[in-house]
């Protein structure tokens, strides 16, 4: 099975990150002559059983404190400047196929390499740059194969690699999405690695920016298929778990709040995150279980 996994991914990847949830056996220590180490001779690292890709080095500076022959250690792998696999136990931000938020560490004449989590920098050519990157900012971009040199590469031009397939979510339904960019109508963005979607300008309470992930959840699904996001849950969800959160701020400041119905919307976003009309409801739905009272200062708890 190990054999399977590596090969596979040799054949289809042949470079870049690996699989994230495999274990590969510690064989033997790697060692070296050195006539000035005890013995003669250093150890720089182990090796591991890669199946049929031979012994796969992981440099001494990756190997958990401990580790001894015969362990089996999760573990990245890529190729490193002489075409060898080398395994790693860092942990990539992103891997094949997925978008990420990274930063430019440095740049050539044939284009940018970002830092991707491990030691080995992405690299991210011209013609994948919507604009000249520049050291120090960090860009939105897709990870993949690069077709031609089979490498791990990573475009800035994300719009190519959204799913075309139409989205199967439902109102209310949750889903993991990444900030995008700023737009008149509010922040595009990407919604389970695959699709694109708009969370609106009047739907935002609380400070968000670029590269920010977070849960979010479906609010309508175009016929283009685009995605409307909205950053609380819907409906009566919404409702009852602000009142849960309106409660417990009563409760955290002596049975008091100083806002009301009538009470500014840019005040309730800035202390609630949420907007006028949920908090009305939540209100309502407080007073209704008579947990609440309602007078011109505010809410008291009863």
């Amino acid at each position: 099975m190990r054999d399977k996994m590596i090969n596979k991914y040799i054949a289809k990847n042949h470079a870049g990150t690996v699989f994230t949830d495999s274990e590969l056996k510690v064989i033997k220590e790697a060692k070296r002559p050195n006539p000035h180490a005890f013995n003669n001779e250093e150890t720089f690292g182990i090796f591991l059983d890669g199946g049929r890709e031979g012994d796969i080095l992981m440099p001494k500076k990756y190997v958990p404190e401990g580790t001894k022959v015969g362990d089996e250690i999760e573990c990245f792998l890529y190729l490193d400047q002489d075409e060898r696999l080398i395994a790693t136990t860092e942990t990539p931000i992103a891997k094949a196929d997925e978008f990420a938020y990274l930063e430019c560490s440095w740049v050539n004449e044939y284009g940018a390499f970002l830092n991707w989590g491990v030691m080995k920098d992405i690299f991210c050519p011209f013609r994948e740059q919507k604009k000249k990157m520049e050291i120090g900012n960090k860009y939105i971009v897709h990870i993949h194969m690069d077709e031609d040199s089979y490498r791990m590469v990573a475009s800035a031009k994300i719009e190519r690699y959204f799913s075309e397939e139409q989205p199967q979510y439902k109102h209310g339904q949750p889903v993991e999405i990444m900030v995008w960019q700023k737009t008149d109508l509010g922040f595009k963005v990407i919604v389970e690695n695959k699709f694109p979607g708009l969370v609106y300008e009047d739907q935002i309470f609380k400070f968000i920016t670029t590269g920010d992930k977070m849960t979010a959840y479906i609010d309508n699904v175009r016929p283009d298929g685009k995605l409307d996001i909205t950053l609380q849950p819907t409906g009566r969800k919404l409702t009852t778990d602000f009142a849960d959160t309106l409660l417990a701020y009563l409760q955290d400041n002596n049975g008091f709040c100083p806002l009301g119905d009538k009470s500014d919307a840019e005040d309730i976003k800035h202390t609630f995150q949420v907007s006028k009309k949920t908090f009305k409801k939540a209100v309502g739905d407080l007073y209704k279980r008579r947990l609440i009272t309602i007078s011109p200062e505010g809410l008291k708890l009863v």
